[in-house]
């Protein structure tokens, strides 16, 4: 049966006063597809009113609503810090940066791993815990993210703990 596709085709259904049909809802599985839901539902005729030009003040409270709403679904990233040049090189990548107090820094996996984050005791602002924003976990694969949120201003300095010798270090700067 061919399902209607103009809102013209479907005004004797609306039009009567209370029209019956059952309704389903499919989900799609990794084994199939299953019906998730039945229902009979009951559609009644009434007219709504509906205005067809928008405020302006209208449009600005959902372009507000929207941006609000993607910015709390996306995290907040401050900076994304690579463990490992693209090219394979021993260095976080970019070696020095600096955020704003709040803000959140990924470290990522990229190459020449295994890699890890730790923050050196000496070099962290003072009444900051360095053994608890450290990742001495190592980061075996690409990809594998650690993060830290910077709620203290001051200077960080970090290293990769299996490639210190090697020069592995960066620093964030916190203001």
């Amino acid at each position: 049966r061919r399902v209607p596709r103009s809102q013209d085709s479907l005004t004797p259904f609306l039009q009567t006063p209370h029209s019956s049909f059952k309704m389903a809802a499919m989900t799609s599985t990794f084994l199939g597809s299953a019906v998730a839901f039945k229902a009979t539902a009951k559609v009644s005729a009434k007219k709504a009113a509906v205005s067809p030009v928008a405020s302006i003040d209208g449009l600005k409270k959902a372009a507000v609503t929207a941006a609000a709403t993607i910015l709390m679904a996306s995290p907040a990233f401050a900076a994304t810090i690579k463990l490992g040049g693209d090219s394979g090189e021993l260095g976080f990548y970019p070696p020095s940066i600096s955020v704003a107090k709040g803000e959140k820094v990924e470290f990522v996996n990229n190459k020449a791993f295994p890699h890890n984050v730790v923050f050196d005791e000496d070099n962290v602002p003072a009444g900051v815990d360095a053994d608890k924003i450290s990742h001495e976990d190592y980061l075996n694969g690409p990809g594998e993210k650690v993060s830290n949120t910077f709620d203290v201003a001051g200077t960080y300095g970090y290293y990769c703990e299996p490639h210190q010798g090697a020069g592995m270090a960066g620093v964030i700067i916190v203001s």
